[in-house]
């Protein structure tokens, strides 16, 4: 476990030194267990399409497992919200917890509706929420099942597929792989950014009323 986290952050030697089943095994715990925001998803994803480019892991197996790993990570989050209900907003801060990011995905919910089970999986910490306030609203299983194959299909093939194919068309992007993600993590971060910035421009007006 140690040695696991010892890697955590070095996406290229995590991924040589557990390959498929630790890529899979984050991927699920990012959205099935609230503890997994701070797992990093998007980089994770980029990297593996980068080294099955070279050959190193098979892209159809990545994506096959990786993305029944994304959908059972959300279904086992909505299951936790909708049994623990409205009472989880109450729980306190830990190490492994923080209400801050369930009350900003609460946000994306109540500004999305259903939409946000797709969105949040290109949004890092919401997305590891999401599923949960999906389920303490009680959406309709159906519709959030529609929902969560859409985002979980969606996110892991555009990562895989778009480190994949960036690897087939630039020659030895491969030795450049901590390039490629801190462009990866700036993106994925631009959301959040965004959706701060307009908060902050929400709020002298409503001070001013």
């Amino acid at each position: 476990m140690i040695e696991f986290f010892q890697r955590l952050y070095h996406f290229e030697e995590l991924i040589r030194w557990g390959g498929l089943p630790v890529i899979a095994v984050i991927v699920f715990a990012e959205t099935g267990l609230m503890v997994g925001f701070f797992l990093p998803g998007d980089s994770l994803l980029v990297t593996a399409g980068l080294l099955a480019a070279s050959g190193y892991l098979s892209v159809t197996a990545l994506l096959v497992c990786l993305c029944l790993s994304a959908i059972m990570g959300d279904s086992l989050s909505y299951a936790i919200g909708r049994r623990m209900g409205p009472k989880i907003f109450t729980r306190e801060h830990s190490i492994f917890f923080h209400k801050d990011h369930l009350l900003r995905a609460k946000h994306f919910y109540e500004k999305y509706g259903s939409k946000t089970i797709v969105i949040a999986r290109f949004i890092p910490i919401v997305r590891t929420f999401a599923p949960v306030v999906a389920g303490v609203g009680e959406m309709e299983y159906s519709k959030f099942i529609f929902y969560n194959i859409a985002g979980g299909v969606g996110w892991v093939c555009s990562m895989i597929l778009g480190g994949y194919f960036l690897g087939r068309s630039i020659p030895h992007i491969d030795k450049h792989i901590h390039k490629v993600i801190l462009v990866v993590i700036f993106v994925s971060l631009l959301p959040m950014a965004y959706e701060w910035w307009k908060s902050r421009k929400v709020e002298p007006r409503i001070h001013a009323d």
